[in-house]
């Protein structure tokens, strides 16, 4: 049974532009559609999850997304929304960024073809890379003018006389590049609508066009608005940069952190948009919110959500623990449970020693490892006044003068977090 795609979208926030009848073509049968996304690095970020996240409504929805992977596309670049030309990438890198990106697709989209409506990944290198170019001009090109292909406001914006750069032929060809793969994906795969960022409304309908023109046919398009931060910048950048759905490139710690540190005009937004809790759910968390803002229950529903979403359930509670442990309300277990990345990231920036694993072995002093061992304090006296005074913890754990560092406190077999105070840490590393 189809639900209301587009109604979903729009109460959500995320519809922007759609064709004439798009809305009534969704309702009357299920049908295929596709977002395209761009090779550029191995993973995707959280601004791709916007569109991943607009696929799974697609799905959800009773429809069978198309997800295409620019492996040609991306040897050229995008030029809507860009003031500069794109570096272009070669074949090897190409093809393990595809894989990097197929895989994670894997985890939001439903690909079983046992299902009425399974996903499916398609990467346009396949159909252009035997595409000679008198073809192209041929079976392509003489269907669109090029009047209507500089009408075209990312090509306007380029061509425009603020602009520096200009246009290269390559970029000026790409929405015909992308027009073909909706009228390939049209014709092979019978797929009726294409979706993306608001950026793409122009090279989108180059594709109906294009259809309509060559075919004859009626093909159909639908974009998102981008999302900015409500004080203008832009979405999914922090001072490292780009917010990435890998582990390996952004830890699910700081991703955590990152939907957990949203200002509450932003998470107002996020939470429609990120998140599959129905309209009335919410509502109840935004009224919670509002009765209550300093507890920053909408923050933490946003980023347990989509915490899980991208990095499972497990991820999100670990990554709960470890903010806890950062303030102090965690137990010394919890922080022994932590993996090296994850506690280096909340100890980023902690003055640290090397101590040798033998010393660990055969038990290291509480005042040797304050002071001689380590510098951490500066003299065998101020340790032991500092330890006099219950100042000192291992681990988070507070302890005295007869205590004894070994195995035992070992945080991921290699560190042992000292602390003298509440703000005050060091940190015991064994030399490799």
């Amino acid at each position: 049974m189809l639900t209301n795609f587009v109604q979903e979208l729009r109460w959500r926030g995320l519809l922007h532009d759609l064709m004439p009848d798009t809305e009534n073509f969704l309702l009357e049968q299920p049908t295929k559609g596709y977002i395209g996304f761009d090779p550029t690095a191995d993973s995707l970020h959280i601004g791709s999850l916007v569109q991943i996240i607009i696929l799974m409504h697609f799905q959800r929805a009773g429809h069978a997304p198309i997800v295409l992977v620019g492996g040609a596309t991306g040897m050229i670049g995008d030029p809507s929304g860009k003031s500069d030309e794109r570096n272009l990438l070669d074949q090897e890198t190409l093809e393990k960024n595809c894989k990097g990106i197929q895989k994670q697709l894997e985890q939001f989209l439903n690909f079983d073809p046992t299902i009425p409506n399974p996903a499916i990944l398609v990467n346009n290198y396949d159909w252009m890379k035997s595409y000679s170019l008198i073809e192209f001009s041929r079976d392509i090109g003489k269907h669109l003018t090029v009047n209507y292909m500089m009408a075209k406001e990312s090509v306007k914006k380029r061509l425009g006389a603020e602009s520096k750069v200009g246009m290269s032929f390559t970029e000026f060809t790409y929405q015909l590049l992308q027009g073909f793969d909706f009228l390939h994906l049209y014709k092979t795969r019978d797929c009726k609508i294409q979706m993306g960022g608001s950026d793409q409304w122009g090279n989108i309908t180059t594709g109906t066009e294009l259809i309509r023109r060559k075919e004859g046919g009626k093909a159909y398009a639908l974009t998102c608005p981008l999302i900015k931060k409500a004080d203008g910048t832009k979405f999914g950048k922090t001072e490292e940069g780009n917010v990435w759905l890998d582990k390996s490139r952004t830890s699910p710690y700081k991703f955590y952190q990152f939907w957990l540190n949203t200002s509450d005009e932003d998470a107002l937004n996020y939470i429609k948009i990120f998140t599959f809790l129905d309209e009335a759910a919410i509502e109840k968390i935004i009224k919670e919110h509002e009765e209550a803002p300093h507890l920053r229950f909408l923050q933490k529903t946003i980023a347990e959500e989509v915490t899980s979403l991208v990095h499972g359930k497990e991820a999100f509670l670990k990554a709960v623990e470890a903010s806890q442990i950062l303030f102090g309300k965690a137990t010394g277990e919890a922080l022994q449970k932590l993996d090296p990345e994850t506690f280096l990231e909340l100890f980023e920036g902690v003055p640290q020693a090397e101590i040798t694993r033998e010393k660990i072995q055969t038990g290291l002093d509480i005042i040797a490892a304050l002071a001689s061992d380590s510098g951490f304090l500066n003299s065998n006296g101020e340790a032991r006044r500092a330890l006099k005074e219950n100042a000192i913890s291992v681990n988070q754990s507070k302890v005295d003068q007869e205590y004894t560092i070994g195995e035992k406190d070992l945080i991921a077999n290699q560190y042992v977090l000292l602390q003298r105070g509440k703000k005050n840490y060091f940190i015991l590393k064994i030399a490799s």
